[in-house]
């Protein structure tokens, strides 16, 4: 796109929605160079400043989103959907012939519909304050990301989030009602109208996961819980990894469905759990809700199975220690100021593999020079397998060694992931940091659909490019 293309552009929509709605001062288009990816820090920390979009626009009406993506396509302009920003995988990365689509205004609440068990909400709708307006009428959405307290709920249907209670309640895909989004030549679509459809594939999942390159997510309608009756808490040191796996795969293969199971592997028990850690154990805590008889009886089985395993009891207040803390994260900055690169890789896998991965994965990262630590832990549990968090901290000692030791912690847990049969990505999406891994989930013949697909929803290739989906 000629940048004199895109001043025109822009000169176009501030006459047409107003100067309050295309902005392009400095201190707002420095607020729009990235999403909270560690490597867009790193650049930005070593003097290597992310570039700036052209503009920003912030509609407030989804009439306006649609003006905006219609007369982006016309001129083929390069557009932008930025949410609140709380992506960690390069999701967000403008280019100075773009224009960045901040939907943080776009947070109506629309309805909350208590007989139906729905809400609806404008998708820039920060996700605490959604939560927060259905816990009012007694209600939960139960989906709980880390990030709840800074993404938006468009965010998650974008990025195909999962939730810490997600072993219970389900992924957003599980959540998800219907979807509004404008296409890329400015046309609105509403997706999903009924409990269940048997009408033809599920568009609804076009959009799912797309993370802005199929169009704009303008509007989301969740189902929801009523609000769980009682919480209750338990928790067990396992030998070790493989003995706390195979004491959740009976749990969950047995039908008990703890919202929250999350296993640490000893590393990461002494590091989060100092009070509750027992030598070189592994550590399972789970959160049991629901009705207070259903819990009563689910603490006894699950304690059954857990013990039947070789597990033993840990204090149940671990899980409790959990919750209050579950969200703190320190800031990337105070990170590198210390010679740290740090960040964190979720990968899924079925029951047969994911104790090798775990291992496999471990080990490669330890090969790195200046890896200073290298742990894991389960948080999302399937009946045919669950999802494995690593973590990393690697100091490479030298600045200019950052940036590859970053790449390289990441494409050592692809690797191994890979190599064992798993699923490379898990909750996170795949930004630009996955995309040339994204061949060993869906493999030639998917990725060619993907690219098919993309190019029939968005021949003009406006809808984030470079995001999402690799270079053929």
């Amino acid at each position: 796109m000629e940048p004199r293309m895109t001043q025109t552009l822009i000169a176009e929509l501030t006459q047409s929605l107003g100067a309050d709605r295309i902005l392009t001062s400095a201190e707002v288009l420095n607020s729009r160079r990235y999403d909270r990816w560690a490597l867009s820090w790193l650049k930005d920390w070593l003097g290597e400043p992310m570039a700036t979009p052209a503009a920003v626009a912030r509609p407030r009406t989804v009439e306006d989103v649609q003006a905006i993506v219609a007369a982006a396509n016309a001129s083929g302009t390069a557009l932008i959907p930025f949410g609140l920003g709380s992506g960690v995988c390069g999701g967000v990365l403008p280019t100075p012939d773009a224009i960045l689509l901040d939907l943080s205004e776009l947070n109506r609440v629309r309805f909350i519909d208590e007989t139906n068990l729905l809400a609806s909400f404008d998708a820039g709708k920060n996700g605490l304050e959604a939560e927060e307006a259905v816990a009012a009428r007694g209600l939960t959405i139960g989906h709980w990301p880390q990030s709840i307290a800074i993404s938006s709920v468009g965010g998650w249907v974008s990025t195909r989030a999962s939730g810490q209670f997600s072993t219970a309640y389900g992924n957003i895909e599980d959540i998800v009602y219907a979807i509004e989004a404008v296409l890329p030549d400015g046309r609105l679509v509403t997706l999903g109208k009924a409990p269940r459809a048997a009408a033809g594939p599920d568009l609804r999942h076009i959009l799912m996961g797309a993370e802005g390159t199929m169009g704009v997510v303008t509007g989301v309608t969740l189902s929801l819980r009523r609000a769980p009756e009682r919480q209750a808490y338990s928790a067990f040191h396992a030998r070790n990894m493989d003995a706390g796996f195979e004491a959740q795969r009976q749990i969950i293969q047995a039908d008990w469905r703890p919202p929250v199971m999350r296993q640490y592997d000893s590393r990461e028990a002494k590091r989060n759990f100092r009070d509750f850690a027992r030598g070189d154990d592994a550590l399972l805590l789970m959160v049991h809700e629901g009705p207070a008889a259903r819990v009563e009886v689910e603490l006894a089985e699950t304690a059954k199975i857990a013990q039947a395993a070789g597990l033993e009891p840990a204090d149940a207040k671990v899980a409790q220690d959990w919750l209050g803390h579950r969200n703190n994260t320190p800031a990337w900055t105070d990170l590198f100021e210390r010679g740290l690169v740090v960040d964190t890789i979720e990968i899924s896998a079925p029951w047969t593999t994911i104790g090798a991965i775990y291992d496999d994965a471990v080990a490669a990262l330890n090969t790195i020079p200046g890896m200073i630590n290298a742990s894991g832990h389960s948080s999302h549990v399937y009946r045919t397998g669950l999802n494995l968090y690593f973590s990393f901290a690697v100091a490479p000692g030298d600045k200019e060694a950052m940036e590859a030791a970053y790449l390289e912690s990441w494409r050592k847990v692809m690797e191994a992931t890979a190599a064992r049969g798993g699923g490379v990505a898990h909750h996170h999406g795949a930004g630009r940091l996955r995309k040339d891994f994204l061949h060993y989930d869906l493999g030639e013949g998917g990725l060619t659909l993907l690219r098919d697909i993309k190019r029939a929803v968005d021949p003009k290739g406006i809808m984030n490019p470079g995001n999402l989906i690799p270079d053929a």
